[in-house]
């Protein structure tokens, strides 16, 4: 759910007419060190922490973030600004891997003289140890990204005895890391740079570290962390830059991040400069004091995200496809484009794909006088008594649904909106505010019977992949787990057929077509109903120069200074 976004034009018109600046194209330097910008605390605020700080469970934006400045995959995603942004580059691996046998097999070369933050040496045992791991710790994106590593299908059914023997190879001589695939995989690069194949020491225990952080490869450490008050991060001293483009040394020498603040108390501090910088979106009645008061301190980009209703294919009443259907067809899409801020972030969206990574951008089955066969141009408004049909021919009306949404101004405000459209529809509607810190967690968990839920999602890299796959994939469904991403739980054989032939296919014009047919069928199954696809709107403090945002990380960390 970590969010990738990409910089726009000269400005950008948000709703009410406000215009707010973006942020020009970074033209680099040099390195930090010797820079007259160097040095002092960047100081952040959230209304919450966001969970575990174990880089290879957590998958909050929020912590992805942060995670990027303290630790290293052997590949990642650069922290240049633009469309480079989301292309894999070598990191603690010298180079980009040697591809061989069409695919299958991928060789690493590890950089020498690199350390931990605790001062060990970081060696081939650590890469192969890091590997297990995410097995071990079921970290969320295990199946669907590493799930094709040879000995994974052993190690996803019996974690503890994760042992990827065949999988994973190493020569500590050459410090060569070979890893041989079940079957080629034309993405793994970009899961190999993203956030959850980091490199930890071997000697880290198989299971979720909670609040305590590993040591870690990057500029920084975090030194301190309590869940009620925040963290606090200083210079790694056993960091020196191998790579200015994959992990740069970074400008502040220490980064404070206090949680408790509610988001209209983070945005006014913000604006007086006691904060740098707020985690979390903005609420609703304060754009318009922005862009009038504060345009240089805002900065809007688009990103490759959405807001979704997943529904549970797996109990009533959205077992019935009818009642997925009728949620679809009832949904104003314009309401919640409107809730979330207004036309200049947010845009109507009837498929599980934002804009930019497929053909047919705007293509609306839900609509009035539209279907799945006869998809219209552009979503045109909800059909709501289509809906109420639907629901009794589904013979689900009148059951009780329990929507669970994050507690905050404006989510709460869409689930208001949208508890009164199943009322409307024909259920008895209530609304289940949860801490945004743990809806996620809940939702994922089979065990809480979670009927529908408002979620974000954001892509991990540029690719339909991260959201066809990724949420409605068979092997991202885990009952019982905090961690089972395919929240409708919809397992679907014509999906999986599909996707086998993605995954074994290296040309892109026939990977874009058979990831069409997958949107396609994904769309006549409506396991959940895509609402709105979104931009982002960051404010930072007076003080705060440089400003830089990249492809995954957001606001880079190290890129900023302070005054």
């Amino acid at each position: 759910m970590t969010g990738t976004w990409r910089a726009i034009g000269p400005a950008m018109v948000l709703g009410f007419g406000v215009v707010l600046a973006t942020t020009p194209a970074w033209a680099g330097d040099e390195g930090t060190r010797g820079s007259p910008h160097r040095g002092g605390t960047l100081r952040l605020t959230a209304v919450s922490s966001a969970g575990t700080l174990d880089p290879q469970i957590n998958y909050s934006s929020q912590y992805m973030q942060v995670m990027s400045v303290v630790y290293d995959g052997l590949l990642t995603y650069p922290k240049v600004e633009g469309p480079a942004g989301g292309q894999a580059v070598a990191d603690l691996a010298q180079s980009l891997p040697e591809r061989l046998d069409g695919g299958r097999t991928w060789v690493f070369t590890l950089r020498d003289g690199i350390r931990f933050s605790d001062g060990t040496p970081l060696a081939v045992d650590d890469v192969a140890a890091s590997l297990r791991r995410i097995f071990r710790v079921g970290s969320p994106t295990a199946g669907s990204y590493y799930g094709g590593i040879v000995g994974a299908d052993a190690c996803l059914r019996d974690p503890a005895h994760c042992t990827l023997a065949g999988g994973v190879v190493t020569d500590a001589a050459t410090r060569r890391i070979t890893i041989h695939l079940t079957a080629p995989d034309s993405e793994f690069p970009q899961k190999m740079a993203f956030g959850h194949a980091v490199i930890l020491p071997a000697s880290m225990p198989p299971h979720d570290m909670g609040n305590t952080a590993p040591p870690g490869t990057g500029p920084y450490r975090i030194v301190f962390s309590s869940p009620d008050r925040g963290m606090r991060l200083e210079r790694n001293p056993f960091f020196h830059e191998w790579s200015e483009t994959a992990q740069p040394d970074g400008y502040v020498d220490a980064i404070a991040y206090d949680y408790g603040l509610s988001d209209e108390d983070a945005l006014t501090a913000v604006e007086r400069g006691q904060y740098d910088w707020m985690a979390g979106l903005k609420p609703l009645d304060r754009l318009g004091e922005m862009g009038s008061r504060h345009i240089a301190q805002v900065h809007v980009y688009p990103l490759y995200g959405l807001v979704f209703l997943p529904m549970n294919v797996n109990i009533a009443p959205f077992d019935s496809i009818k009642a997925r259907q009728a949620v679809n067809y009832a949904l104003d899409r314009r309401a919640m484009m409107i809730l979330y801020g207004g036309s200049g972030i947010a845009a109507p969206l009837c498929r599980m794909v934002p804009p930019g990574l497929l053909p047919g951008d705007g293509m609306c089955a839900w609509t009035r006088g539209a279907d799945p066969d006869h998809p219209a141009s552009q979503w045109m408004g909800p059909d709501v008594e289509r809906a109420r049909q639907l629901v009794r021919e589904s013979g689900t009306q009148g059951q009780d649904v329990t929507l669970i949404v994050p507690a905050t101004a404006m989510y709460i405000s869409m689930g208001t909106y949208l508890r009164d459209m199943l009322q409307a529809i024909g259920y008895h509607a209530r609304l289940h505010p949860l801490s945004a810190a743990m809806e996620s967690a809940y939702v994922q968990n089979t065990s809480n019977h979670v009927q529908i839920s408002l979620m974000g999602w954001y892509a991990d890299y540029a690719s339909p992949s991260n959201f066809l796959d990724t949420l409605f994939g068979c092997e991202n469904f885990h009952a019982g787990s905090d961690s089972s991403i395919n929240m409708s739980g919809l397992c679907d054989s014509g999906v999986q057929t599909v996707l086998e032939r993605i995954r074994t296919t290296p040309d892109q014009a026939t990977t874009q077509q058979l990831w069409q047919e997958v949107d396609d069928r994904i769309t006549r199954l409506a396991p959940a109903a895509p609402m709105i696809s979104i931009s982002y709107v960051d404010l930072v403090s007076p003080r705060l120069g440089n400003y830089f945002s990249t492809s995954l990380y957001h606001m880079a960390f190290s890129r900023v200074w302070v005054q």
